[in-house]
């Protein structure tokens, strides 16, 4: 392999030719993608060296980036091509050798019910102030969702949106909403710094692409309990959990404030799994709380491993158990027995419901 830029521009090719989400350059090692959940490697392609990978980084992120990944040894970013799609990627050494992991972005923004998702979390993006949180583990589509909840603001109302993002991944297109997209490290130092300034910048909506930290947190919270509305995510993997790892970013002596802050401004939070579906692709199953004065009380007085309870019992008040969607997906044939228990929350409560 020599032709960085050929190599990069075949192997996109057979990204979008085999549907694949993401693809996976190590030294030493043929190309591997994902498609569907499953890692594939191409074993037509021939085995990748290092100045290969830093060949085909420089064509991503230019010869300056490349230069200062070799010094740090890790490195986020995101890539685009001529068609409008874009990766995000992170460059890495493991073992003294240079990888490279790409996850596609696509262009077209997909809606909440293209995505298979409850209509019902559109309402949480019609608010005007609050506090939303998409969670779960690296890979289940968090950013996808938060992707199509901005686009649903952007093409309903005129507010003013800003993402704050490591990096940027979907690109939007103002429609009724304006639009402004920082990245860390290229339009920001970080993102606290940025979230302080978005108080000047006369927001109504902010995304943060993710939480990190006590500050992050906190200043997020302060922002929807003064009139924005704040999408985030996190990587945590139920409703309770979320809220467990908020309160315990903080140091005790502060964690009685910010679970009242939480307890106010708090909207809702979605749990999601993508899941791969009998007939092909992927499906999502979630749980979704709803912060109703129940579940306000048990965030304010520190009892929110009582929440689990709370959400199982309050379907008609529009929260979803992840239990009972998996049961649902199985009895619709749309995701086998054993995948049901693999993501359950509760194999006993599960067994119950099937």
């Amino acid at each position: 392999m020599t032709d960085s830029k050929s190599i990069l521009a075949d192997l996109v090719g057979i990204v979008f030719r085999e549907g694949a989400s993401d693809l996976h350059l190590a030294e030493g090692r043929q190309p591997v993608i994902r498609v569907a959940g499953l890692l594939l490697p191409l074993l037509k392609q021939p085995v990748v060296g290092k100045a290969d990978i830093l060949g085909i980084l420089t064509e991503m992120v230019g010869a300056e980036a490349r230069d200062r990944f070799v010094k740090t040894k890790e490195l986020d970013f995101s890539y685009g091509i001529e068609n409008g799609e874009r990766f995000r990627g992170n460059a890495y050494y493991q073992q003294g050798a240079v990888a490279v992991a790409l996850r596609l972005i696509p262009k077209k923004i997909r809606s909440i019910a293209e995505l298979n998702l409850p209509e019902s979390i559109t309402a949480f993006a019609d608010k005007p102030q609050g506090f939303f949180l998409v969670v779960g583990p690296v890979g289940h589509g968090k950013t996808t969702t938060l992707a199509a909840l901005v686009e649903h603001i952007n093409a309903t109302r005129a507010e003013h949106i800003i993402t704050i993002e490591d990096p940027i991944e979907y690109v939007y297109e103002p429609k009724k909403s304006i639009i402004d997209q920082r990245e860390v490290r290229i339009d920001t130092a970080d993102f606290a710094t940025a979230l302080q300034s978005m108080f000047r910048e006369d927001v109504d909506v902010a995304l943060i692409g993710e939480m990190r930290g006590a500050e992050t947190i906190g200043t997020a919270v302060t922002a929807a309990e003064t009139g924005h509305l704040v999408l985030s995510t996190l990587h945590t993997n139920t409703a309770a959990q979320t809220i467990s790892r908020i309160v315990d970013s903080f140091p005790a002596e502060q964690q009685e404030e910010i679970r009242i802050q939480l307890a106010g401004s708090l909207t809702g939070i979605l749990s999601q799994r993508l899941i791969p579906r009998i007939s092909g692709g992927l499906i999502p199953a979630y749980e979704l709380l709803i912060n109703t004065n129940a579940v306000a009380n048990l965030i304010r007085e520190n009892r929110v491993h009582e929440i689990p309870s709370v959400i199982e019992t309050s379907s008609q008040e529009g929260m979803i158990d992840m239990n009972r969607c998996l049961a649902e997906l199985v009895a619709r044939g749309e995701i086998t027995v054993e995948n049901a228990f693999r993501y359950a929350s509760d194999a006993k409560v599960l067994q119950k419901m099937m």
